[in-house]
């Protein structure tokens, strides 16, 4: 049974790895000229049919419009993002991926998996899949808030 000791080892623990990840990851995007939100701005917009309004990124990023609007003002500056009008509401702007922002991505994919591969060196394919399972299971569960 864990104590509350080993509960707060494992979180420092999972916000120690967190923040190698995260540097790890920024080291491997530097070469793209990108920042870690531009990425995941970027990864976000593949998974709309359309092109999507500014305020579909922000809550499917869980953030607020403007911080979106500072992604793409970045983004649109590199030409890796353009802003279109709306087809059926001209008072719409859509963010629509250019070509320089897919060949963005696809270098953002192979810098994700260098990252990835940095970080689980040390770990065996066994080792890697029960850490997959066990992530996996953390994160499965509903964000419930306790008192």
């Amino acid at each position: 049974m864990n104590t509350p000791d080993a509960d707060g080892l494992l979180a420092e623990q999972l916000l120690r790895l967190t923040r190698r990840l995260h540097r790890i990851q920024k080291r491997h995007l530097v070469p793209i000229g990108i920042t870690p939100a531009q990425s995941r701005l970027l990864r976000t917009l593949v998974h709309y049919d359309t092109p999507p309004r500014m305020a579909d990124l922000a809550q499917r990023l869980e953030v607020v419009p403007r911080a979106v609007t500072s992604l793409v003002d970045g983004l649109e500056a590199s030409d890796l993002v353009r802003r279109v009008p709306d087809p059926t509401n001209r008072r719409v702007i859509r963010i629509e991926l250019t070509d320089a922002g897919g060949k963005a991505l696809r270098q953002l994919r192979s810098a994700r998996r260098a990252a990835a591969e940095d970080i689980l060196a040390p770990l065996d394919a066994e080792q890697r899949e029960q850490l997959g399972g066990l992530l996996n299971a953390l994160l499965d569960v509903p964000d419930v808030r306790r008192c």
